[in-house]
């Protein structure tokens, strides 16, 4: 880190919470303005981020990239104030950040395939559900099963830049652009992969993720819904299992388990 604050000039202001991939501090710059400095495990991780990053460079709602070290994979981040995460947004807001997540020009080298993600997702998934919990309430072929499906819709359809984790917390509350998306894990696949978590959220029943769908679809045009619950349904185990490992077997993860089972079963 000592080559990166002489590099950067930088003074280093504080700690800020680690993430499961990344750590990140609180820095400022000559100039006195606040920045962040974010450093990962693996170069890769902050390579493939900077790529996407570049990709968006004229987006306000996107963070902005001030440099990179490819080295290191470490990043210098434009600080976002105040920088709260939402808890949830109306489906008109994930329009909009969908709708400006989509560059006019998609990188064309560097960034895996979405099913690339998929695949590191899953296995991941069988990590956190093997000798849990979650191993009561779910075997291990529906896992399968469900990246079956997963890789199946990787396979076709629209390619895009795909954020890869676009949840509440990696969308943060900026005093000057409203709302501002950190953290991708970018790959170039199909867009709506990024919409799984919005219609997701606060939906315990079929009908409520119907009408969310429905509802994001009248308002992005190129998004096909069947394709929108297909993939919520091939990623409904991998939601549902870190709620099984809390002790969260409610109406939400109930149904997670329902729709798992109607991807298992449709593919």
């Amino acid at each position: 880190m000592e080559r990166l604050v002489r590099r950067w000039n930088l003074e280093i202001v504080a700690a800020v919470a680690a993430g499961n991939t990344s750590c990140a501090f609180h820095v400022r710059r000559a100039d006195g303005s606040p920045a962040f400095l974010k450093l990962t495990p693996e170069p890769e991780i902050g390579v493939t981020e900077a790529i996407a990053l570049r990709a968006w460079a004229d987006n306000v709602h996107v963070v902005p990239l001030i440099d990179s070290d490819s080295e290191s994979g470490s990043l210098l981040l434009g600080a976002v104030e105040p920088g709260n995460p939402v808890e949830r947004l109306p489906i008109e807001d994930v329009a909009m950040l969908l709708r400006r997540l989509r560059p006019t020009t998609i990188p064309e080298n560097g960034l895996p395939a979405l099913r690339q993600r998929i695949d590191f997702l899953f296995d991941l998934t069988v990590g956190r559900w093997r000798d849990s919990p979650a191993e009561k309430h779910l075997d291990r072929d529906l896992l399968d099963r469900c990246r079956a499906a997963a890789l199946a819709l990787s396979a076709d359809g629209p390619a895009g830049l795909v954020h890869g984790d676009l949840h509440p917390g990696n969308v943060l509350i900026s005093g000057s652009h409203g709302l501002v998306v950190i953290d991708p894990r970018p790959s170039i696949g199909d867009p709506a992969f990024d919409a799984i978590d919005w219609v997701l959220a606060q939906v315990a029943e079929l009908r409520e993720l119907e009408e969310n769908i429905a509802h994001l679809a009248a308002l992005l045009p190129d998004l096909t819904p069947d394709r929108l619950m297909d993939w919520c349904r091939a990623t409904a185990a991998m939601i549902a299992i870190p709620r099984l490992n809390r002790g969260l077997f409610d109406r939400k993860t109930r149904f997670l388990l329902r729709l798992a089972e109607d991807s298992a079963v449709s593919k």
